[in-house]
């Protein structure tokens, strides 16, 4: 079994967060140790899937407005805050035990893990599970939004959603991005952000599972995050 390299680059903008990850991916190879790439953000940030077009489901003067960094990801998928979460990534080489031709088994073995932190950390009085059949958007703007929607392998508790996912696999490896619902953005941000007369706000009031309510302070994310950095480091080395 190789060991995992515990890879942690602190503060960076967006732009360099993403970048990182994208280096990481194309560097990685057969026989490399996988990592667990664990980073934080500069300013309040949102980052949308390589193939979508961010104009298409976001007013960008007002989250200009709102000091809101941008930045596209090597992965796919549609647009996740990075205000009130905790983002982090996973690279596994395609001879490591957890790489699987089939995407969704891939997405299965990061998701098993993820499941089992956060069960040690905040849940283990509560049952969770990974969705098997996935929900249909109820609009398609909210199709868009990662945390609006659940999809197939999803961890929730109940019908509600705790972590939002991407991949992006190659023949040398796979790079699965990964972001842990900790509040919703305040409201009144994405009210301004989000397009009008669209049901995004909505759903993700209604999906998300989150641990701190409206109320919740940056000192309150900052203990949260640091809970979850400590936990995904332990359960992550003794499962890779």
């Amino acid at each position: 079994m190789k060991k995992l390299q515990i890879l942690d680059t602190g503060i960076k903008s967006a732009q360099e967060n993403m970048e990182i990850d994208h280096d990481l991916l194309n560097k990685l190879k057969p026989g490399d140790n996988p990592i667990l790439h664990l980073y934080d953000w500069k300013n309040s940030s949102l980052t949308y899937g390589y193939f979508l077009k961010p104009s298409n489901v976001l007013d960008l003067e007002k989250a200009k407005k709102w000091s809101i960094d941008l930045a596209r990801r090597p992965t796919g998928g549609g647009v996740i805050f990075h205000v009130s979460d905790f983002a982090f990534s996973v690279l596994i080489p395609k001879d490591h035990h957890g790489y699987f031709d089939n995407t969704l088994s891939n997405y299965k073995f990061i998701n098993d893990l993820v499941l089992l932190a956060y069960s040690e950390a905040f849940a283990k009085e509560i049952s969770l599970n990974l969705l098997q059949t996935e929900p249909k958007a109820p609009d398609i703007a909210s199709s868009h939004f990662c945390m609006a929607k659940p999809t197939k392998y999803d961890i929730m508790i109940g019908d509600k959603k705790i972590v939002g996912a991407a991949q992006r696999k190659k023949r040398e490896g796979f790079l699965h991005q990964g972001s842990i619902a900790i509040a919703i953005p305040k409201k009144e941000l994405l009210e301004d952000v989000l397009l009008p007369d669209t049901k995004v706000l909505e759903s993700m009031q209604q999906t998300t599972f989150t641990l701190l309510k409206d109320s919740w302070t940056n000192q309150d994310l900052a203990e949260v995050r640091q809970i979850l950095k400590k936990q995904l480091i332990t359960t992550f080395t003794e499962g890779t």
